[in-house]
């Protein structure tokens, strides 16, 4: 019986002015070893490594497992193949680094693999994004790179968990399958098709992530509630032009320091959640590309509270620098440098 190796990304996603919008896929990964058996109708999930507490082994509410088994339904296959999943996570959880959009593309691939599905990578994507709601993590999970997505509003009641390939199926043939799996079980929520859209952006293979992480973790539905329900016309502008600009500053083979630091100020979430990370208005005031060699930008990774700063040389003391100022809010860090990949989630299939 065959075994699948799953690799997914962590990701950054706002960089800044791009709320909701843009993400970055980093080299710190997610991979999941499925051992598929044929007998007995067993799962078994056990973690490895340090960024496991708190997750389920009980595959009914584990998000891989729960993913997979949603995303199997819809095709017509009530339930999980028998197989072991041996997941390690170096993503830390609950760090703004797309742990769970992570999770939620792992699960997708792994219900393609096991359920030899075929699907496309855009069906890959209304699947993620029909538990995953915000298309800037799961985007660049899936597909890789600097990454700019948006979503179209869609029904999620139903059946739904909470947060170069193969040949794909023909449109009307996952159709049919679906269609199939609908009629025999009409509770069933089906994704619409093309739910998210994407491009992926130029990024300069010159540029590194320095990723200061804080060792607490921040919900996102804690960092959710901080935002206003309601926005002046000049913020909005103000990060309108700023992300116009990024999309492309970024992708210049000689990386603009100033052109980039100032494209990626933000002033539709980052404000609002300053006292969620200590530290944080420090050093968004503090540090720029004159007084910090080989700095690009600052900003707060996804929800917090890693900040993530864009560089192109003098990483190690770049990260000084920012735990410096977390260490004077009695904040204690760890930090990563990490590359910008340009290749998202892959399956393996090991006979």
């Amino acid at each position: 019986m065959p075994t699948f190796v799953i690799n997914v990304p962590a990701t950054s996603a706002n960089i800044g002015p791009g709320f909701d919008v843009m993400g970055l896929s980093l080299s710190l990964y997610l991979t999941v070893t499925a051992e598929v058996s044929d007998a007995g109708n067993s799962v078994t999930i056990a973690y490895e490594g340090a960024n496991s507490d708190g997750l389920s082994c009980d595959p009914k509410s584990n998000l891989i497992t729960s993913t997979t088994l949603y995303v199997l339904q819809c095709n017509g296959i009530n339930a999980l193949p028998s197989c072991s999943l041996r997941i390690n996570n170096r993503i830390p959880l609950g760090r703004g680094l797309g742990s769970s959009g992570a999770a939620v593309v792992a699960g997708v691939l792994l219900a393609n693999a096991l359920g030899s599905l075929n699907l496309s990578r855009q069906r890959m994507l209304d699947y993620c994004l029909m538990i995953e709601h915000h298309p800037d993590n799961v985007a660049a999970a899936l597909v890789g790179g600097f990454v700019a997505s948006y979503l179209i509003d869609v029904d999620r009641s139903g059946n739904i968990p909470a947060s170069e390939a193969p040949p794909s199926a023909t449109l009307d043939e996952q159709r049919e399958r679906e269609l199939r799996a609908l009629a025999a079980d009409a509770s069933l929520t089906l994704p619409p098709e093309n739910i998210g859209h994407f491009v992926q952006l130029e990024c300069s293979s010159a540029i590194r992530a320095v990723a200061v992480i804080p060792q607490f973790e921040l919900a996102t539905s804690k960092a959710r509630a901080a935002l206003p329900s309601t926005y002046e016309t000049r913020d909005v502008v103000f990060n309108l032009q700023r992300l116009a600009v990024l999309t492309t500053a970024l992708g210049r083979k000689c990386p603009d320091p100033w052109l980039i630091f100032r494209a990626m100020e933000d002033r539709v979430h980052q404000p609002y959640r300053m006292h969620l990370v200590p530290g944080l208005p420090e050093i968004l005031a503090s540090f720029n590309p004159d007084n910090t060699p080989g700095l690009l930008g600052i900003c707060l990774s996804g929800a917090g509270p890693t900040i993530l700063a864009l560089a192109v040389s003098d990483f190690d003391a770049i990260a000084a620098k920012l735990q410096a100022v977390l260490a004077r809010h009695d904040v204690d860090s760890k930090y990563q440098v990490l590359d910008i990949v340009s290749e998202g989630a892959s399956c393996e299939s090991q006979s």
